[in-house]
């Protein structure tokens, strides 16, 4: 039963790559990607990823600016000045300079400074989250499109046979074997197989579309992709995955940073209640005196205490709390939604594996023998063409349904090992 599983998953496989190679053939100048290609391109192309790039960097500018000190200020005056006694008439040049250097609580300082590199970690944690997100995304489109290709790839073989099963009965009909109506049925089929072809190769320029945008275009407009669908993999269980995300999806450290963050903002705001003080320094010259003398600014805090602020900074501290936990609710949710999604789609594939493929493709030989030979109607031949087609057609689906769960599966833990 392995054997005969594996023989038909190599089938599968062979199928949908006949496509790949039929486009590789037709146009010699289209380049080829495999999966691990698309998703370097993406990883370095993919404009979300720019962005949280940038994150990054505004983040490490503003943790630069939180351990920055306060700059000193100098204030200078002079002009001419004389004494009004007529007697004496000195005269010079009257001057007054002021150095002040404002100084920062180190309680202030550091809890702004711990927020800074909270949020420089938040911004790391969302780059990676970013990361994962794209890669998902990219084995998606990927997955889709080798879905299309399958599907235009059938359509068109199924077009084929039918134009095959046009000209036996044409040839019948011209020998009176066989009476015009069935060239008529004929002939309405080949109508919807053509229609079926138009359909699957537009869906297969969307799925094109669909992963030259997610990896910004890299891909050109004139590309083809070499791969397989995802095997089954064993050994997978629903609350080891959901461990796992709770304990390392870059998702909930980067809304924990953000927790972080409000909590060390929070202890900013309190210890800016004690608002900073400034010494300074002036010297004076005036015409007939000079002096030095030095002092100390404290704003008094009398009337507002930064109440606002602190109550600010608490609702977004509630904020980030609720958020955090509505995140881990929320990955819980997904995981358990994408593991049943795998899980079903991988019955669907056995159903197939176990016997619905061979005893469709026996079922069409069988009524295709039978009718050269005069011994079963069109019609019956017809009906078996279209169940083969849409059971190679559903197992396809079940594959890249299977692919595409997996892929999600692995956005939503985090990253699969």
């Amino acid at each position: 039963m392995q054997y005969t599983s594996m023989r038909f998953i190599a089938i599968a496989s062979l199928v949908g790559s006949i496509w790949s190679g039929e486009s590789a053939a037709a146009n010699t100048d289209a380049r080829t990607f495999k999966l691990d290609d698309v998703i370097e391109l993406a990883l370095n192309r993919n404009p979300t990823l720019a962005a949280a790039e940038g994150a990054v960097e505004q983040s490490q500018g503003q943790r630069v600016a939180a351990g920055a000190y306060l700059n000193p200020s100098i204030i200078g005056a002079a002009g001419p000045g004389a004494i009004r006694d007529p007697s004496t008439g000195t005269r010079i040049i009257e001057r007054t300079i002021t150095v002040e250097q404002p100084l920062e609580w180190l309680g202030k300082r550091r809890a702004r400074q711990r927020a800074a590199d909270a949020r420089v970690a938040g911004a790391l944690a969302g780059m990676e989250e970013t990361k994962v997100m794209v890669t998902a995304e990219v084995k998606e489109a990927f997955f889709h499109l080798l879905f299309a290709q399958q599907d235009a790839q059938l359509a068109r073989e199924n077009l084929k046979t039918v134009e095959d099963l046009v000209k036996v009965v044409s040839a019948r009909v011209s020998t009176r074997e066989a009476a015009r109506f069935e060239l008529i049925k004929a002939t309405v089929e080949l109508q919807k197989s053509k229609k079926d072809l138009a359909r699957a190769d537009n869906a297969l320029l969307v799925a094109r579309g669909k992963l030259n945008t997610v990896t910004g275009k890299a891909l050109g407009e004139s590309f083809v992709i070499q791969g397989e669908f995802e095997t089954v993999r064993s050994g997978l269980e629903l609350r080891v995955l959901t461990d796992q995300a709770l304990d390392r999806h870059p998702a909930l450290r980067r809304q924990q940073r953000v927790v972080e963050q409000a909590e060390f903002t929070i202890e900013q705001e309190r210890a800016s209640r004690m608002p900073n003080v400034a010494v300074f320094g002036t010297y004076h010259r005036e015409t007939g005196d000079e002096s030095m003398t030095a002092g100390l600014s404290v704003p008094l805090p009398l009337w507002y205490r930064r109440q606002g602020e602190i109550g600010s900074a608490m609702g977004i501290h509630r904020q980030a709390q609720a958020e955090r936990d509505r995140l881990q609710q929320e990955l819980e949710q997904t995981i358990t939604q994408y593991f049943q999604e795998m899980q079903t789609a991988q019955a669907q594939m056995q159903v197939f594996e176990q016997g619905l493929l061979h005893q469709a493709q026996e079922a069409l030989d069988i009524a295709q023998f039978s009718f050269r030979r005069g011994a079963t109607s069109l019609l019956e031949v017809i009906d078996a063409q279209r169940v083969n087609r849409q059971t190679l057609l559903e197992y396809a689906q079940a594959r890249a349904d299977h692919s595409i769960a997996l892929a999600r599966l692995e956005r939503a833990v985090g990253g699969l090992t």
